[in-house]
């Protein structure tokens, strides 16, 4: 299982931006709703999930798209399932730890 990822030093903490890799470069649309997967906000690196893991876990911001990705978040207790928005059947979650 492969991710798609862009980590960001911001205001002192770890930024991360996480995808399934088969989502790169999508557009995804829902009534007036567009949101784009691009490779400049999630394509730095294609990681495995043992690296995805370390991630996840040592990130204080966290950007998800895609079903693996999310999955994978939930697993590990990273965010819950009421925080899980889905546009057009593509899960989204935000994670701000504190």
């Amino acid at each position: 299982m492969q991710f798609s990822v862009k980590t960001v030093d911001y205001q002192k903490n770890l930024m991360l931006n996480i995808c399934d890799v088969d989502l790169l470069g999508k557009s995804i649309s829902q009534d007036k709703l567009t949101v784009n997967i691009s490779k400049n906000y999630y394509g730095d690196e294609i990681v495995e999930k043992d690296t995805a893991i370390k991630l996840l876990k040592n990130s204080s911001i966290i950007n998800m798209a895609g079903k693996e990705t999310v999955s994978l978040s939930l697993e590990l207790g990273i965010g819950s399932e009421n925080g899980v928005k889905i546009i057009s059947g593509v899960p989204f979650l935000i994670i701000f730890k504190m």
